[in-house]
């Protein structure tokens, strides 16, 4: 296998298994779970070599593939495809995250099963293109397919509001996508191209200028949809909805991958294309990050359903990612894209727990547990964990991830030393709401009779949960492997960013 074609064989073979679910005939309920679990988990091995044949050093795209897809004579839409530091552990959380989705979806979905894997799997293509794709044309294709399998797998599985809450992400979405739409119409046909590195490399060369209210206009389109996605505070309603009515599974990727393609963006497109208008911007598009930071905390706090107290502090850590990544240094950034991770991981497995156990009950609400470690000490001790490592807690993923951001806040040129300090304060009011919630569940008095005898994790569930412990103890105690990866393309990014900036001041 060629490197140059690695990263199409990574991001065509969950289409090979869509492709296998809607033309072979006569597959059982029981086939198609497992055909579906095997494609992902072929993925992600595949996925893997992604990493044995990244070159740490170099910081431009690797393992690169195009060819000419609609050439309209003035401007060429290419299929164009690579990873390099920003989007490699992009591509990787996906990868890792979906035979997750699929394994805990094998015991709770039972009706219209074909119809759910397809729609899964077709996510999981979908989403990985978002994170490979290097032509402005096919990013929008890809990020605007991922929005139709969500959208199904929330109305069709989701809980008693699932038509408003899918129809409501819709919307939002959509909305913001248009801008982004047309600001990458009017870039191509301006650059002559769709190509990303074409359009940095033209305007690194003075052969494109933008003036600057044009580049703080493109920013402008294009943030406000990657706002919407990620989401910022005041952008996020559609956010409890979705994840409080969407399934189990459609939780776990949206709260795992899907919100990350809103950062992703951020850091792909509007800071190297965009550089004078990432710095003028950046003050202002901190205090939301913050805002949202003890925002999402304060109402996570407040919450009596524990998925909604998750769905919302999903609002809080992406503040923290958010904050990183217009630090415009290279500790910022690289905290904010590893906190991306990280947050995919520790808030995918709360998700997962929370769905393990409305499985038992059918019930979310904290009021109705209490005292569960005493049934359920498996389950108790790995939600532990995982809660801790959503705190931030010394060794675990989530304390190299805010201590990087935190860092990288702190030594910013653009920023403030106070945004350090409020966006530490959302650390404090993290653990508050993380134990109280802790508590409530699972300490105190077993005195409800219908949890004295829930059933603890079965192989299924327990399958699910232990490759998220490995990752929140393997970044927490290795973080320098994951920075490694990210350390060359960070780096020429600040520092284009950096010279594009003051070239533009200069003028």
């Amino acid at each position: 296998m060629e490197d140059i074609s690695l990263v199409t064989v990574v991001f065509m073979l969950p289409l090979v298994g869509v492709f296998a679910l809607l033309f072979v005939r006569n597959l059982t309920d029981y086939t198609v779970r497992w055909l579906t679990l095997i494609v992902s988990l072929i993925t992600f091995g595949a996925s893997l070599l992604l990493l044995r044949n990244f070159d740490t050093s170099v910081a431009g795209l690797q393992m690169v593939h195009q060819w000419d897809w609609i050439d309209t004579g003035s401007v060429t839409i290419r299929y164009y495809v690579g990873v390099d530091g920003i989007s490699i552990w992009m591509v990787l959380l996906t990868t890792f995250i979906m035979p997750l989705a699929i394994l805990t979806s094998m015991k709770t979905i039972h009706e219209r099963t074909r119809l759910y894997y397809v729609l899964m799997l077709l996510m999981e293509w979908a989403m990985i293109g978002v994170f490979v794709a290097q032509d402005l044309f096919l990013f929008y294709v890809f990020w605007e397919v991922t929005l139709v399998p969500m959208y199904f797998l929330i109305g069709i599985w989701g809980a008693e509001e699932r038509i408003y809450a899918a129809i409501k992400f819709f919307l939002y979405t959509m909305a913001g996508s248009l801008l982004m739409l047309l600001a990458i119409l009017w870039l191509g046909n301006e650059a002559g191209t769709f190509t990303v590195p074409e359009i940095i490399e033209k305007l690194n060369s003075g052969e494109l200028s933008l003036s600057a209210s044009t580049g703080r206009w493109l920013f402008l389109a294009f943030g406000i949809a990657f706002a919407i996605k990620v989401p910022m505070w005041p952008l996020h309603s559609w956010l409890p909805d979705a994840h409080v009515q969407a399934p189990t599974a459609g939780s776990v990727i949206l709260a795992g991958v899907l919100l990350k393609m809103g950062t992703y963006g951020f850091v792909r497109f509007n800071l190297p294309m965009f550089p004078e208008a990432s710095e003028t911007f950046a003050p202002y598009i901190a205090v939301l990050a913050v805002i949202g930071i003890i925002y999402g905390a304060w109402v996570s706090y407040g919450q009596k359903d524990v998925k909604k107290l998750v769905a919302y502090s999903s609002i809080s850590h992406l503040g923290f990612v958010m904050l990183g990544i217009f630090a415009l240094n290279s500790a910022g950034i690289q905290g904010g894209i590893l906190q991306g991770v990280n947050h995919g991981i520790s808030t995918g497995g709360l998700f997962l727990m929370v769905g393990m156990l409305y499985e038992r009950r059918h019930t979310k609400l904290m009021s109705a547990f209490g005292g569960i470690w005493k049934a359920m000490p498996i389950y108790s001790g790995i939600s532990l964990v995982i809660v801790l490592s959503s705190m931030g807690l010394p060794g675990l993923n989530g304390f190299v991830g805010e201590f990087t951001i935190l860092l990288g806040s702190a030594g910013s040129d653009v920023l403030s030393w106070w945004f350090t300090a409020f966006a530490a304060l959302g650390i404090i009011l993290a653990a508050i709401y993380m134990l109280y919630m802790f508590n409530t569940v699972f300490m105190g008095a077993l005195d409800k009779d219908e949890n004295k005898n829930l059933p603890d994790l079965n192989r299924y569930e327990l399958w699910t949960l232990i490759p998220i412990l490995v990752m929140v103890f393997a970044i927490g105690l290795q973080a320098s492997f994951f920075f490694n990866f990210m350390d060359s393309s960070v780096k020429e990014l600040v520092d284009q960013v950096s010279a594009s900036a003051m070239a533009a001041a200069g003028r």
